[in-house]
């Protein structure tokens, strides 16, 4: 591993990183707003326009394990390099097309090189920020860009379309990427050496990324074709078979692509599914509050970007205030289902929309609402899900991170976009209206139907966040007070501990490891913790009994053979006292 940056070039690294994170959450909506005029400018049909946005998704939704892996494997300088020109190229491409198939294929191409840089950025923060003050305030920093990204996207797009051309949309990433990149070469350190003795997991990486693949897939479809079609029944089926075949395969392989302790520590699981049904319920607003602003109330696309601010105020306020006040003094567990419960609120006044309602009678408010709770759940989140992880899986544990940002949102658009459509054919068939009147009406019913349902989703995930995550603050490694030496005492009561630890480290969900993990340390730093407490306790034990030995001997004033250097109850043994 590296060594520990100094101050200054670790918040250069916190520029660069922010910056990398900023352009892929953006691409994430900066080309919806660009769609319409690429169609014109290509002549593609509405059929194929879903692929500008599904190719993406595919590639980076299901490469990013993989993409965590290769940041493990070959060091978090290299990957950042690798996805920044490569993204870099991508865009250059896409905004160069002259057809329909060229701009799939370069938005192809720029979800594989996200995959790539998205795991690599957030491991690079993870590993660069270590104490609890300053990591608080590199991940608020990061979660309010990740979080909020999507706002600036919006309204990026629509400047660049009004203003310029679609095709700016896809440049302006090289203006994002290459000065990242040369901010990498700057302040990154390189790793000494690249892990060549580990073999990357093909199996796992060809059943996740199929399996992953699928779902995304099998999702889109979903959104155009409906559930029911053969399709996205056959896409869902693969997914699961995939997905179940990655998990009995890196339950047995020496070197898996995702080990499974990651997934198995409650808070870590407790964050990912926050991170998942937060994005789910927050793509919902992006989508039918921009239709809702568009077409209700009559913004132009920059308006409408600037609609979102209020969101994004809120993010930046409570992700800040979580990470570096809240969560080092009260731990994830009050803060994440607290967070989800005020998003809740914020969908639910989103609900109470009307065809007559105004901006700032009925959105403003609720979107900075809504923005408070998802930035309340989203850096908490974030923080503890890339806390305590050992740095050769500080990749994949940040892949897990983007996995879940990527599959939620996916979720989130076809389930509500689903939901949406079948309350508004609800709506028009129970209603008798003018034709016009009656169809803006329903589209306004079916958005407020799709909020609630997204109130519901957020009541879920504080329920079950409220359910998994450990009480107590979180810990970035061991307590140096929980491997102290036992006082000085006689050798019955070092043995004693000695048993008592031995005990912990054979059953690692005994007293101790409980009061360790009451703590916040997770599972693999408390078996860290008790081995290295049992081997202390054993050398002072042996100790202590040589000790005795020598002065003995010199009190006799004869030699005897000393006996075996063993305590009288050894650890395991079977002895009982």
């Amino acid at each position: 591993m590296p060594p520990p940056a100094k101050p200054q070039r670790k918040w250069m690294i916190m520029a660069v990183i922010g910056v990398a994170q900023l352009m892929v959450v953006l691409d994430n909506t900066i080309v919806n707003i660009a769609l319409p005029s690429a169609q014109a400018d290509l002549g593609f049909g509405n059929d194929n326009r879903q692929w500008i946005i599904t190719a993406y998704a595919l590639a980076f939704g299901g490469l990013l394990l993989l993409g965590g892996k290769l940041s493990d494997l070959l060091g978090r300088r290299r990957t950042l390099l690798i996805g920044l020109l490569g993204f870099a190229a991508a865009s250059a491409v896409g905004g160069a097309a002259t057809g329909f198939v060229m701009l799939v294929a370069a938005r192809a191409l720029q979800g594989v090189f996200a995959a790539v840089l998205a795991p690599a950025a957030l491991s690079t923060l993870n590993i660069t920020f270590t104490g609890p003050k300053e990591r608080g305030k590199a991940f608020g920093i990061f979660s309010a860009v990740a979080s909020s990204g999507a706002v600036v996207g919006l309204l990026l797009g629509g400047v660049l379309t009004e203003w310029l051309s679609w095709r700016w949309c896809l440049y302006v990433n090289l203006l994002f990427a290459v000065p990242a990149a040369a901010g990498v070469l700057a302040f990154v350190a390189a790793k000494e050496t690249v892990e060549r003795r580990s073999r990357l997991d093909w199996p796992g990486v060809i059943t996740v990324s199929g399996g992953l693949f699928c779902l995304v897939y099998g999702l889109s479809n979903a959104e155009t074709h409906g559930w029911g079609a053969p399709l996205t029944v056959a896409m869902f089926i693969a997914s699961t078979v995939l997905l179940v075949s990655f998990v009995v395969l890196e339950s047995k392989v020496k070197a898996p692509l995702l080990p499974l302790r990651i997934l198995m520590d409650r808070n870590r699981a407790g964050s990912y599914i926050a991170i998942a049904f937060a994005f789910c319920g927050m793509f919902s607003a992006f989508l039918f509050l921009t239709y809702y602003v568009q077409q209700n109330l009559g913004y132009s696309p920059v308006r409408t970007g600037f609609a979102f601010l209020p969101f994004a105020a809120g993010i930046a306020l409570s992700a800040g205030t979580a990470n570096t006040r809240l969560v080092p003094r009260f731990g994830p567990r009050p803060l994440i289902p607290v967070g989800m419960l005020v998003a809740a609120g914020g969908m639910f006044w989103l609900s109470q929309l009307t065809v007559d309602t105004t901006y700032l009678g009925g959105v403003i408010g609720p979107l900075f609402i809504l923005g408070l709770g998802v930035g309340m759940t989203f850096a908490p989140a974030i923080a503890t899900a890339t806390t305590g992880v050992n740095p050769d899986d500080a990749g994949v544990a940040s892949a897990m991170v983007n996995t879940s940002q990527q599959i939620g949102g996916a979720i989130g658009t076809a389930a509500l976009s689903t939901i949406f459509a079948s309350a508004v054919t609800r709506y028009a068939t129970s209603h008798d209206q003018p034709g016009s009147e009656l169809q803006a009406t329903a589209a306004v019913h079916g958005y407020t139907v799709a909020f609630a349902v997204s109130c519901g989703l957020f009541l879920v995930g504080a329920v079950l966040t409220a359910s998994l995550l450990r009480s107590g603050r979180l810990q970035s490694g061991p307590d140096p007070s929980a491997s102290a030496p036992p006082p000085n005492s006689e050798v019955s009561a070092t043995t004693d501990r000695m048993d008592r630890v031995g005990a912990a480290r054979r059953a690692p969900h005994g007293p101790r490891a409980a009061e360790l993990l009451g703590r916040g340390i997770n599972e693999d730093g408390v078996r860290l913790i008790l081995d290295l407490e049992y081997r202390n306790a054993r050398l002072r034990a042996e100790n202590r009994y040589l000790n005795e030995n020598l002065y003995l001997r010199s009190a006799n004033g004869h030699a005897t053979s000393p006996r075996p250097s063993q305590p009288r109850h050894a650890p395991g043994s079977g002895t009982n006292r």
